[in-house]
């Protein structure tokens, strides 16, 4: 975790942190390393910050991306409905401790909170964090079966036939966005496989009601 450490303090001082930025990062890494995590751990964000490293701008401020990845899912707790709320405030808060300047703090609050994933976002910025958090809907099928079983793992404590509605009622709500990706870079290199994965999961979840 020490590279995550050193990546995360690196960011912060390009954000304009007055103070040392080690607390924090150890903080949010604590966070995302908490047990319980199937998910939404560290591998998750390592993936979101390797797809960020790999996407062009195109317009998009890539630290202020980061921070918002760094933060997106900090705050995870299946069984509550404001986790972004909650990291988004957490953002706010941790950066301007550290004297971030709070145009910086609250654009990147901003986008947390776009990581609902309610409607298109509003700028380039926006649009990358949304579709680095999405990634995952393209991968292969063999890494795609592996985040859908991370998920209901997380939510092991749901019956099954309730959580097989709900997460229907996801994975076709996002089949029916159109675009499913908010960029080019994540269309052209995603959008097919993320489609049949979905259609593909949500046939897996109507078989067995």
């Amino acid at each position: 975790m020490t590279d995550l450490r050193a990546r995360f303090a690196a960011l912060l001082q390009r954000l304009g942190a007055a103070g040392d930025p080690y607390p924090l990062a150890d903080a949010v890494l604590a966070a995302w390393t908490e047990p319980g995590r199937r998910y939404h751990d560290a591998e998750h964000l390592r993936r979101c910050l390797a797809e960020l490293d790999r996407a062009p701008a195109d317009g998009a401020d890539r630290d202020r991306v980061e921070a918002a990845l760094w933060f997106h899912d900090a705050i995870y707790d299946p069984r509550a409905d404001d986790n972004e709320a909650r990291s988004a405030g957490w953002a706010l808060r941790g950066l301007a401790a550290l004297g971030i300047p709070s145009i910086i703090a609250d654009d990147v609050a901003r986008l947390v909170l776009l990581t609902r994933h309610a409607g298109p976002a509003p700028d380039a910025s926006g649009r990358l964090v949304c579709d680095v958090d999405l990634a995952v809907l393209g991968q292969d099928a063999a890494s795609f079966d592996r985040y859908d079983r991370r998920i209901r793992a997380e939510y092991e404590w749901v019956p099954e036939p309730a959580y097989r509605a709900a997460r229907r009622a996801v994975l076709a709500g996002l089949l029916a966005r159109s675009p499913l990706y908010q960029t080019a870079y994540f269309r052209d290199r995603y959008g097919a496989a993320a489609r049949e994965n979905l259609t593909r999961a949500i046939a897996r979840l109507e078989e067995s009601t």
